[in-house]
């Protein structure tokens, strides 16, 4: 059974949540973000700042259970990109690599003849701290995500030198080189 479902949502003193029968709107300084939950399964209530998702039904079958931790997690996700955002760092190791801004367009110098350019997504910001370190912020987790995924499949990380996009506290595993 799951037990993640059953924790409650607190929610911090800058953000609001409002319920309207199966859509949430969660409200905070860094922007806003719409859920929908099934009201045919689960309930929500809303007292003061802890907010609490429960089924209608006494007995939880598995996929139920599944279920509720699920709308869990996303409504714990939602609420901590409009209060405080998510955030992914990337790091280019090579001798070559270099990352530059231009306008709505990420260009990445990554070992091919050709600059690499990866369109940004309106709702994620992204900055250039060195040449080599590339900072991806937004609301939605998932957005996020995919794109700090998207822009590491440009050019993973090779197993033998390290070489390639990798995010910050990413293990990979290194090879031996051929012997003599």
């Amino acid at each position: 059974m799951s037990k993640i479902g059953k924790k409650n949502i607190t929610i911090p003193k800058e953000s609001s949540i409002k319920i309207e029968g199966s859509n949430l709107t969660i409200t905070g300084p860094k922007g806003t973000k719409q859920l929908t939950i099934n009201d045919k399964i689960f309930s929500s209530k809303l007292n003061e700042s802890i907010f609490a998702i429960s089924p209608l039904e006494k007995k939880i079958d598995k996929k139920t259970s599944i279920m509720w931790g699920t709308y869990r997690s996303l409504i714990n996700n939602a609420v901590t990109g409009v209060s405080s955002g998510h955030e992914k760092m990337l790091e280019l190791n090579d001798v070559g690599f270099r990352a530059n801004l231009k306008s709505e367009l990420l260009n990445l110098q990554i070992e091919f003849s050709h600059d690499v350019n990866f369109k940004i997504p309106k709702e994620i910001k992204i900055i250039v701290e060195k040449q080599t370190i590339i900072k991806i912020n937004g609301v939605d987790k998932e957005l996020v995500s995919k794109v700090a995924a998207d822009i590491k499949n440009l050019k993973p990380v090779e197993p033998y030198k390290g070489k390639g996009i990798k995010e910050r506290g990413q293990f990979v595993l290194r090879k031996e080189g051929k012997k003599k």
